[in-house]
């Protein structure tokens, strides 16, 4: 209650004083007075610190374990050491992952693990037995090949989606581009690091640095002291510590002058677009509060400066926004937007006109007074939440805050004044010397990009953060539109064998979400398709008759329309590799690249303003070996890839027998049971 007094004391002075002369920077008033309850704390022998935050409001116990250690340069087998925290919540010595999760159901409690944070709770009557299950699991992890295994397949599942995923894309190589590939923030996770990972290597990590003179144990909730000293004693006092290796790294450093990035998407009707760099900054530094104020009025919430030109002034996105990252290490500042192709450079404009506009003149009084009312109203509300003592508690420990800095929280957010703002914004705005980094076709936006660069050069990155020169690329001379689609239909079984197909159909089976999906599309010469999937109880059946679409699931069904009845025809066509003569001013060759090792030619293909496939030939056999398709609709941009890992010959023509597939956040793999052609499909199959 006292807080949400606090909050209404404010506005109400805000009221009060609204009509004073704001020629003149108010003087900061007295901090608010806020009571934050106390912790207690104490530690075992073998180092493990523990704080006790008593709440005896509900029946509930929450227990939060933090590792205190360096961040650890993984190298070439990125991805081990996420494994090694997933791994330990699939069982232990004592109990196999089976009964692991029926005991934790069982008391409806839940256990979270990962590498450097885990977590426990549940009702408080079942204490005892979670500090039971939580120490079996911390103390005794049973790590398993099998379970690995599992973890990798999930692992790769999501880089597939991740890597035709716009923002996954730049999340991964903006990190790599601030911090360095040899940082440990600046890693990228790929396929041939997560398969590279081996139980030993998830082994040594757990040995070397899962030791309870690096640990900090939070424990919130229904619980007394001398309790929860009871208990952490009798379950975690034989957790041997250990000397824990430790890490120096080089510093990033921002660019000595800017520097323009762009990971080609050459599907993306839209470019995700940030502005980035390095910064020293962390939670104990006297800029922190100062530079917390500014970002707040800068492109901390939607009515923040980039925020109302971007999206309200200008309608280039749906939303700007902007960070300063603190870290005891090293932090970032970012400042993003995802908007049209057309207006990408006008975007990036926009962003370094109000970072200099910042930098320049700091922000008015009202913002501050805004942003600090924002602040002050948001740490009073969290107070009424037992897990932000216990944030606070760990924060201090793990990040050697004064023991009193949350107490003066408010205390120093009220002090910060406008010099301090226009201070600390010429320190940490530098748009002049910062990534500028875009995801987004670059035949469309390269150009435009140039004049970001003082020296007009752009760096091409790959997904994996690699760069190249796309000037490298350039094809021999006699590798044309032409000779790669006469290649492919001859690897295909030849041109006359291709018209004298009259029909097909091919079944192809796998999984998905655990349930077992199948296929069957079938097609009939000229234009007619039918497909039909069933996954578990779900059917979804399309049809199309040569001129027009449906389709059908759970008794109902609506016609197929715009873009997807387009691309619906292209995929109905018997005889569509054929014809590519006919519309050889919508293809284009673009140049090489690998795809799973193998050279490829790589072309697009745009039938429609709405629909663009990118289609990716081996070099060495003409066969076709993925397909990137983005088809715009009034949903937004809907991306489908396939990869052709293997091809089955059907009486000398080659269809494919094993795929894998990416369609928005659904992957999952195919494989060809049955394929047939020339059966005498009969017309009703399409009505």
């Amino acid at each position: 209650m006292k807080n949400k007094i606090l909050v209404m004391l404010l506005m109400l002075t805000s009221f009060l004083f609204a009509q004073v002369d704001r020629t003149k920077a108010p003087e900061a008033g007295p901090a608010p007075e806020v009571k934050i309850a106390d912790y207690q704390s104490f530690q075992l022998e073998n180092g493990l610190k523990v704080y006790v935050i008593e709440n005896h409001k509900l029946p509930r116990i929450d227990i939060r374990l933090v590792f205190k250690t360096d961040p650890v340069l993984e190298k070439e087998n990125v991805g081990y050491i996420s494994a090694m925290g997933n791994l330990l919540r699939r069982g232990t010595k004592n109990r196999p992952k089976d009964q692991l999760d029926e005991e934790i159901d069982f008391i409806g409690a839940y256990i979270n693990t990962s590498s450097n944070f885990c977590s426990a709770g549940g009702l408080s009557k079942y204490t005892d037995k979670i500090m039971n299950l939580f120490s079996d699991v911390i103390l005794n992890p049973d790590f398993k090949n099998e379970e690995l295994d599992k973890i990798k397949k999930q692992e790769l599942s999501g880089l597939k989606m991740a890597q035709t995923d716009p923002n996954s894309i730049m999340k991964s190589v903006s990190e790599a581009l601030i911090y360095g590939k040899n940082h440990p923030y600046g890693e990228i996770k790929t396929e041939e690091s997560v398969n590279s990972i081996t139980i030993e290597m998830c082994q040594k990590y757990y040995d070397e640095y899962f030791r309870p003179n690096v640990a900090h144990m939070a424990i919130v909730g229904d619980i007394s002291v001398d309790k929860a000293k009871e208990l952490v004693e009798k379950y975690f006092a034989k957790w041997q510590k250990k000397e824990v290796p430790t890490f120096k790294y080089k510093l990033p450093r921002k660019p000595l002058v800017r520097k323009v990035a762009i990971i080609d998407n050459p599907t993306g009707v839209q470019s995700v677009v940030k502005i980035a760099y390095p910064i020293k900054l962390k939670l104990s530094d006297k800029d922190y509060f100062p530079l917390k104020i500014l970002n707040h009025a800068f492109g901390g919430s939607a009515t923040a400066r980039l925020f109302m030109n971007l999206r309200e002034d200008k309608a280039y996105t749906y939303g700007a926004y902007s960070t300063f990252s603190p870290d005891e290490l090293i932090g970032d500042f970012s400042a993003w937007c995802q908007v049209r192709n057309a207006v990408t450079d006008s975007s990036i404009t926009e962003i370094i006109k109000e970072m200099k506009k910042v930098r320049e003149d700091g922000i008015t009084t009202e913002e501050i007074e805004a942003a600090k009312k924002y602040i002050i109203g948001s740490f009073a509300r969290s107070l009424e939440s037992p897990q932000t003592i216990a944030s606070f508690a760990l924060n201090i420990a793990i990040y050697n805050l004064p023991k009193d800095y949350y107490k003066n929280y408010l205390k120093a957010v009220n002090s910060v004044t406008s010099t301090d703002i226009k201070k600390i914004a010429r320190k940490y705005f530098t748009p002049n010397k910062a990534w500028v980094i875009v995801v987004g076709k670059a035949d469309e936006v390269a150009d435009k990009m140039k004049q970001f660069s003082p020296s007009g050069k752009i760096h091409y990155y790959d997904f994996k953060g690699n760069e190249y020169d796309p000037s490298l690329k350039a094809l021999p001379s006699d590798v044309t539109i032409e000779s790669i689609m006469n290649k492919y239909i001859k690897v295909l079984g030849g041109v006359e064998k291709i018209k004298n197909i009259k029909d097909k159909t091919v079944v192809m089976e796998g999984e998905i979400q655990g349930q077992k999906m199948i296929i069957e599309t079938i097609q009939k010469a000229p234009n007619k398709i039918a497909t039909n999937i069933t996954a578990g109880p779900m059917v979804i059946k399309s049809v199309f008759d040569g001129e027009k679409g449906t389709v059908s699931m759970m008794g109902q069904e609506k016609p197929i329309e715009g873009a997807q009845l387009e691309q619906m025809k292209i995929q109905a066509d018997m005889y569509a590799q054929l014809k590519w003569k006919n519309n050889i001013d919508k293809y284009k060759l673009l140049g090489t690249e690998k795809v799973n090792g193998k050279d490829t030619y790589k072309v697009s293909y745009a039938p429609t303003e709405k629909i663009l496939t990118v289609m990716f030939y081996d070099v060495e056999t003409g066969l076709l070996l993925k397909t990137v398709t983005s088809v715009s609709t009034p949903q937004g941009p809907q991306n489908t890839t396939v990869e052709i890992k293997e091809y089955m010959d059907v009486d000398g023509y080659k269809i494919p027998a094993k795929i894998s597939n990416q369609n928005g956040m659904m992957n999952f793999e195919l494989t060809t049971t049955k394929a047939e052609i020339n059966k005498g499909v009969d017309d009703s199959i399409f009505k």
